[in-house]
């Protein structure tokens, strides 16, 4: 777009006024006349920058204009120290036809989308190889831009140059097809401009896009291949500029289109998908731009810390249940989702140009011909539509041509894709539709691909429709680092999860959860609950209460019968339960079994629960299930099932201690005397809590220490299975020795998971510690294991400030300063019957856990377990502690002189100075 259609242009930059005061300057020499220039370009270019951003605080969303303004702006520099350097520093009256030269702008800069901190992409061209005057002034401009501290691409090239290098390289050839005329020898510029698409791109159009396509596949597979992902790259990100970018370089290759309008005159667009195309570049441009001006540099991804500041900017305000940044990015969202449907339908007309005849264009073939399509046809292999009123006819046929995609094996082709999008608001007059009801069915519980049908529904706008508690939450991201993708994606991606949990694909991950999916009464109550468990999100309330509720709605809708319906909403009800149960709660501690299973009560239950809590913390993002949670989960279920299978008659305690006191005895091979005295020592919960092989690794742990008179005895054994290395500590019990170890861990580099916490009857501490990585590996590299155990004995003989050094290290994970987490501390009486449990919520941060552990020691609360859970930026620690006494902590005042110590404990010491300052 041209540079007139920027308002006020003189307001930004005069150049006139400019080259007026450069042609005043007087200096001797070369060096001083240019220092001299530069010094007041340098002030017209702060003015100017100044202006712009001035105008994008008061116009926040308009990122072409504000664009285009930078672009003027730097047009008219580039021209001035041109006609600076040509006319003062080295002129030259009557140039021979070697000295000839054009400045011309490529890529971005050539487009005119030049944002606050863009490279400035500059070409210099002449007709033959350099003169040494041409040298002098393309080093004389480049140095001026470097001293006004511009990062500039610059190529200095022959007309011959240029074509030789396009046709090799295709990122040169891009950057050559946006070329634009800045300043210098016009007639060469046309010269190049003919020779360019003569020479270059005659000819290569199939080849030119099947090249861009192919690095559009590779950035997205490099970027995350999603949308979605909830800290996206503005720039290269799948949705973002980068796409609209393709999409107009392959229009200009192809039909030597010079406007975006044009790209509606060779019917690649339409006249309303043209409107959506500048309405996306608009958005994306100015979030860019807000971007750059607050990063202070050239930065693409849009960060937490950086995306409620930019809300901010683009005065986003806050409604119920969401905040003025969730809003924001909802928006951002829906603008790469519609990115997405204009590159399904430029691809759809590429097809129709360049595909051979009984082939896809850059797709697989299809191997066979359905023969039952009930009116759809098949177009290179891909279930297409008639005409244009097809779905009008019938709008059921918008549910049947997903069923027929799922039922086939085919993909949907882009211009019925393009048509189910424009006829989408019809599905509104089919959600009753029985056999449209049955027909959605079918796709979401589809023994083959639900989750890629699925995502085509929804990139179409028919499944938002025809579930509209679901169009609500399409796009809507929630503010935190541990929800990876927006809610509709997580969502497909469980289901997903889930076929393939249930088809065996998934069966060495997940053994107990695909045997628990043949034995279910009802597989499509699991679908139906996995579809609806967040559906509520984002609405100001319980999202697990509302969700049932839309449950008890939309089920019999769906066919489901009241038993059924019952389900599903009770699974969407208590989704988080069996989690927050395994990761939160002490497993060896018999009324949290009993607790759950009352909240249960059936075995059915148990197992739709269990693969939908899987398939709820897989879907989350990458490296958040670990074999830790895989075997908590486990743990729960068989302790569970066990416990619903003998009628609640379970074990009582004394014969479990007997029975694991006996099996501990064959294990080891002791004599009698030697195992009644190790008996003798173990408190009677440590029998309930540890397993045989723990017991036994205790055992001799603590004989050998005896043996050699130590007193500090450290074991590390990584444990695969769980996914974490288990740390023995033996020595003399002292107050805050707990407090100390989870210090230790944290400065050695590992992370806290889970601790049992014994003293023996007498006087010795028996400390069971799992930890893993920070990544949530096994923490089991010799060199750490060293370096913990180290650590352990420095902390253990007060060698350092330990306090002090935790405090000093870095945030577990970056940007978690960008979210403010009030600390909640919960005391419960009722968990448990032995001890009282404590559960804290707070800003996951280093010496969070030695300082939680350091205020109930300071409390005289003795620690008997802890439970370490991290959800992105929020750390959740339930302890399990007594009095001094072994009883619970029952007086109302003490309890809230803990809770006090705790909250302060628990708070940020970064909240405490922004509080003090």
């Amino acid at each position: 777009m041209p540079s007139t259609s920027i308002p006020n242009r003189r307001a930004i930059i005069d150049r006139r006024e400019v080259a007026a005061t450069l042609h005043g300057i007087e200096a001797e020499g070369t060096a001083a006349l240019r220092a001299a220039a530069v010094e007041e370009l340098r002030k017209t270019m702060e003015q100017g920058c100044a202006e712009i951003a001035d105008r994008l605080a008061e116009k926040p969303s308009r990122g072409s204009i504000i664009t285009r303004s930078y672009s003027f702006l730097y047009d008219q520099l580039l021209r001035l120290i041109y006609d600076f350097t040509v006319q003062r520093l080295y002129s030259n009256s009557n140039p021979s036809d070697a000295e000839r030269l054009t400045l011309i702008a490529v890529g971005g800069y050539g487009r005119s989308e030049l944002a606050p901190f863009s490279d400035l992409d500059i070409g210099f061209l002449t007709p033959y190889k350099q003169s040494p005057w041409c040298e002098q002034v393309i080093e004389s401009i480049l140095y001026t831009l470097w001293d006004l501290g511009l990062k500039v691409g610059h190529s200095s090239r022959s007309l011959d140059d240029m074509v030789r290098m396009a046709k090799s390289d295709l990122t040169i050839r891009t950057a050559l097809l946006e070329a634009r005329y800045l300043w210098g020898d016009e007639h060469l510029y046309d010269e190049a401009t003919q020779r360019f698409y003569a020479e270059v791109v005659e000819g290569t159009a199939q080849v030119f896009t099947a090249g861009k396509l192919e690095e559009r596949d590779a950035r997205h597979e490099r970027m995350g291949d999603s949308r979605y992902v909830v800290e996206p790259n503005v720039k290269d990100g799948k949705g973002g500029l980068r796409d609209l970018h393709t999409l107009f370089w392959i229009g200009r290759y192809v039909h030597k289109v010079r406007d975006l309008g044009e790209l509606v005159e060779h019917g690649l667009l339409t006249a309303e998908e043209l409107k959506q195309f500048r309405k996306a570049r608009d958005f994306l441009l100015a979030v860019r731009c807000h971007l750059h001006l607050i990063s202070g540099r050239p930065e693409e991804r849009l960060t937490f810390d950086v995306q409620p500041e930019i809300a901010k900017r683009m005065h986003y305000a806050e409604r119920t249940g969401k905040s003025a940044v969730e809003r924001f990015m909802q928006h951002y969202f829906l603008i790469a989702k519609q990115v997405g449907d204009l590159t399904g339908v430029f691809l759809a007309h590429l097809d129709e140009q360049y595909g051979p005849r009984g082939r896809r264009f850059v797709m697989p073939t299809l191997r066979r011909k359905p023969r039952k399509l009930n009116g759809f046809t098949l177009d290179r292999g891909r279930l297409s539509i008639p005409a244009d009123d097809f779905f009008g006819e019938d709008p059921v046929r918008l549910i049947e041509m997903f069923a027929l995609a799922d039922k086939h094996g085919l993909e949907i082709h882009p211009v019925a894709m393009r048509q189910a999008g424009r006829d989408e608001k019809m599905v509104a007059t089919i959600r009753d539709d029985p056999r449209a009801n049955a027909l959605f069915l079918d796709v979401l519980t589809s023994p083959r691909d639900p989750e890629t049908v699925l995502r085509w529904m929804n990139e179409a706008g028919v499944f938002g429709r025809f579930v509209p508690d679901f169009g609500r939450v399409v796009a809507q991201m929630q503010f935190d680092m541990y929800h990876h993708y927006t809610v509709d994606e997580h969502t497909i991606r469980a289901i997903g999860l889930l076929s393939k949990i249930e088809s065996g694909l998934l069966k060495d991950d997940h053994p107990l959860s695909h045997d628990v999916m043949q034995k279910l009464v009802s597989r499509r109550v699991l679908y139906i609950a996995v579809l609806l468990h967040d559906i509520a999100k984002g609405r100001g309330g319980d999202h697990s209460i509302l969700g049932a509720e839309v449950a008890d709605e939309l089920c019999p809708r769906l066919g489901l019968d009241a038993g059924e319906t019952q389900t599903v909403a009770w699974l969407v009800r208590w989704h988080l339960l069996m989690s927050a149960t395994a990761f939160k709660r002490d497993l060896s501690d018999p009324k949290t079994i009993e607790d759950f299973v009352l909240a249960v009560k059936s075995p059915e239950r148990l197992k739709l629960l269990l693969v939908l809590t899987v398939v709820d913390i897989r879907a989350v993002g990458p490296g958040v299930w670990n074999d830790w949670k895989r075997q908590l989960l486990t743990d729960l279920f068989e302790a569970a099932e066990e416990t619903l299978r003998l009628g609640h008659k379970h074990q009582g305690r004394d014969s479990r201690i007997d029975a694991a006191q006996q099996a501990l005895a064959e294990t080891l091979g002791w004599p009698d005397a030697d195992m009644r005295r190790l008996v003798k020592r173990m408190p009677r919960a440590y029998w309930i809590a540890e397993n045989e092989e723990t017991a036994a690794a205790n055992a001799r742990q603590m004989a050998e220490a005896e043996e050699g008179s130590e007193k500090l005895s450290i074991a590390t054994e990584p444990d695969p299975e769980r996914g974490a290395t288990i740390v023995t500590v033996y020595t003399a019990d002292h107050p805050g020795l707990f407090y100390r170890l989870a210090g230790a861990v944290d400065m050695a580099g590992a992370n806290v998971i889970d601790a049992r916490i014994y003293t023996t009857r007498d006087g010795m501490a028996l400390d069971n510690i799992l930890v893993q990585d920070p990544l949530g590996g096994t923490f089991d590299d010799p060199g750490q294991l060293q370096r913990l155990q180290t650590a352990i004995r420095d902390a253990l003989a007060n060698k350092h400030k330990l306090k002090e050094r935790l405090e000093a290290r870095p945030l577990p994970r970056a940007r978690a300063e960008a979210f403010h987490i009030e600390p909640l501390v919960l005391i419960d009486n009722k968990a448990s019957n032995r001890y009282t449990v404590i559960e804290v919520n707070a800003l996951d941060r280093p010496a969070l856990l030695n300082s939680l552990t350091h205020a109930l020691f300071q409390s005289k609360a003795t620690i008997r377990s802890a439970h370490i859970a991290t959800y992105g930026e929020r750390a959740v620690d339930t302890f399990y502690v007594t009095d001094l006494f072994g009883e619970k902590i029952v007086n109302p005042s003490r309890l809230k002189a803990l809770q006090k110590r705790l909250l302060k404990a628990a708070a940020s010491p970064r909240e405490d100075e922004k509080e003090a300052a």
